[in-house]
């Protein structure tokens, strides 16, 4: 949740730093602060709220020079956001931030407290500072082993020692943490595109290991403390993609992003007009044809690309498919047999929940895939097999353009099961990607139709909670769509199935009350405008979103907007992009920080 970040080199620290964690922002955003070494001293800035706020403390020093220091930016967990609580903790001996939550640490705090020490802040970070410095006998890396063997739950700590000011020290576990790598410099990022300004080179910290760096070399450390030769990766990522381009917010360019990033993804995948996944080296066809169970485990934004997953795959493919909130699922006692798939989505790969539960069914001998946007994630290292996504950077914390290629492979691994089990001929597989090419083409004209969209929501400014309501793959729509508006506009929203309201919902139904409907499947369009009149009846204010050249009664309804004739298979490629715009010009009329909403963070790494 929180973003930390790191430097040793030859340039300003400070500036660095702050470039770090304005492009990391997005994991949180409450507190922020830096450590850096000046004249042999550690000094600390740091202040509640944005990281404005500490950059304006910052301005009003004097010009700092400085070659080393730590960074971070806060997402409450311990203690409410208050400068005593922000990050760097330090003792006197050294300094320290930390993304994560450890589980014990009353237990330790108690210890310490007994041992001396005093705490002034309500985070379970400075209790991870006093114990390191407790154990602290000149040596950074056995205190830090020793601290780590004490320590439970999840982590990734920076941490700068006094009497060792030309390095820093990094280790992490259940948390995502990069090493990157420059010509006399080294950096420690949560994320890559806080080093894209850089350099495009980094390490990938394997948990409990210890990274070392000192201006012209990094070196890793495995738990026993021995040396280990990490690989070097190079980010596919540029930092133009990271960067708003011109747009007001990320999110609205992340909108626009969503045709390219969906061909980017299925384009390398179709060969020869049918699906192939050779080159996620999925290379034998009968992994297509050997399970009898899937599940798809997700959370929040990946959820509902996994309910869209269970749909196709058991309308074309006939198995069972269950959908399972990562959260809950990794403490089940799910039904798993060496005839189940897990399959596993993730934007970021890291989401702490998907990857616990990834490992829950590891333990069990169950084959797993993973569907993530971000190169050697955690996910994706624990997977059997990984699927890239190929987003590119999604800095808004609202998820809009990873949900849609998350949609797009769960088209293309049904189509792919159905074809290996041979439900559906080579030619039939043509004809539906060939549809399925023309919806992404479709979502142009879609975003075409933003300013309509736009003048649509000025209705929404005042009003305090929107009903959405959808049937079949509508359903699933309306659920991420209520999600997008209640993220960013701080509108109460909520989702049903448009057979459900009348089983108690409808209750809540008044004179003006909003409601946003999709009626865009063909074969229960009737059943669903039959559930949009029980509320339209009863005073509602309904915005209807229907296909060109469905027969509507425009006189029932407060708003229509007419979306692209699509297959009614593939809409929701389309119709979720009406809803993110809906979401997103809402936002914008009642003054929300849309790219940066409130009590949110993008990636989600904390139980």
């Amino acid at each position: 949740m929180c973003g930390i970040v790191g430097y040793v080199g030859e340039n300003n620290s400070v500036d660095i730093l702050m470039d770090g964690l304005y492009s990391l922002e997005y994991r949180g955003y409450d507190s922020a602060g830096i450590s850096i070494v000046e004249n042999d001293n550690i000094i600390t800035f740091k202040s509640e709220g944005k990281i404005e706020n500490l950059q304006n403390i910052i301005d009003k020093n004097k010009k700092i020079e400085s070659n080393i220091g730590i960074g971070h930016t806060r997402w409450a967990t311990h203690g409410a956001p208050s400068d005593i609580n922000a990050h760097p903790h330090s003792t006197a001996r050294l300094s320290l931030v930390h993304n994560g939550i450890i589980e014990n640490y009353k237990d330790i705090k108690n210890n310490l407290i007994n041992k001396g020490y005093k705490f002034i802040s309500e985070t379970d970070t400075e209790v991870a500072a006093n114990l390191i410095d407790y154990l602290y006998n000149g040596n950074p890396l056995l205190a830090i082993k020793k601290a780590i063997e004490i320590i439970e739950g999840s982590y990734a700590f920076a941490i700068i020692f006094k009497d060792k000011l030309d390095k820093v020290y990094a280790i992490r576990k259940c948390a995502p943490l990069i090493v990157a790598l420059g010509k006399n410099e080294n950096f420690i990022a949560s994320d890559i595109p806080a080093i894209l300004k850089y350099t495009n080179k980094y390490i990938l910290i394997d948990e409990e290991n210890i990274a070392e760096l000192q201006k012209d070399k990094v070196i890793i450390y495995d738990k026993d403390l021995k040396e280990v030769n990490a690989k070097v990766n190079e980010a596919n990522w540029t930092l133009e993609q990271a960067e708003k381009s011109g747009y007001e917010h990320f999110m609205i360019k992340e909108i626009y992003e969503q045709p390219k990033a969906i061909l980017d993804t299925i384009e390398p995948r179709i060969v020869h007009g049918i699906p192939d996944f050779k080159r996620d080296n999925i290379l034998d066809e009968n992994f297509w044809k050997y399970f009898e169970r899937v599940y798809i485990v997700g959370c929040g934004t990946a959820m509902h690309a996994a309910m869209i997953g269970k749909r196709l795959i058991e309308d074309n493919c006939r198995i069972p498919v269950e959908c399972e909130i990562a959260s809950e699922f990794r403490y089940k006692n799910p039904i798993i047999t060496d005839k189940t798939l897990a399959i596993f989505i993730s934007q970021s790969g890291e989401t702490a929940d998907t990857l616990a539960a990834l490992n829950l069914v590891r333990e069990r001998g169950c084959k797993s895939l993973a569907i993530v946007n971000v190169n050697g994630s955690s996910i994706a290292r624990a997977s059997d097999y990984v699927v890239y996504t190929y987003a590119g950077p999604e800095i808004s914390v609202a998820s809009t353009k990873a949900y849609s290629v998350q949609v797009a492979i769960m088209y293309l691994i049904t189509f792919k099961i159905s074809l290996a089990r041979k439900l559906k001929e080579e030619k039939e597989i043509k004809i539906l990607i060939r549809n399925m090419l023309n919806a992404i083409d479709s979502i142009n004209d879609l975003l075409d139709m933003s300013d309509e969209i736009k003048n649509i929501c000025v209705d929404y400014k005042e009003v305090n909670s929107i009903f959405f309501m959808g049937r079949d793959l509508d359903y699933y729509q309306v659920m991420e769509g209520a999600l997008k508006m209640k993220e960013i506009s701080y509108i109460h929203c909520e989702a049903y199935a448009g057979g459900e309201l009348k089983h108690g919902v409808i209750s809540l139904i008044t004179e003006g009350t909003s409601v946003v409907a999709l009626a865009i499947q063909e074969k229960i369009l009737n059943k669903m405008i039959s559930n949009i009149k029980e509320v339209v009846s009863r005073g509602a204010k309904v915005l209807l979103f229907a296909k060109k050249g469905m027969n509507i009664d425009k006189d029932a309804y407060d708003k229509i907007v007419y979306l692209p004739n699509i297959e009614d298979m593939f809409m929701p490629i389309a119709s979720i992009v009406a809803l993110q715009l809906l979401a997103y010009h809402t936002a914008v009329i009642r003054g929300c920080d849309v790219d940066k909403p409130r009590n949110l963070a993008k990636s989600v790494t904390v139980e």
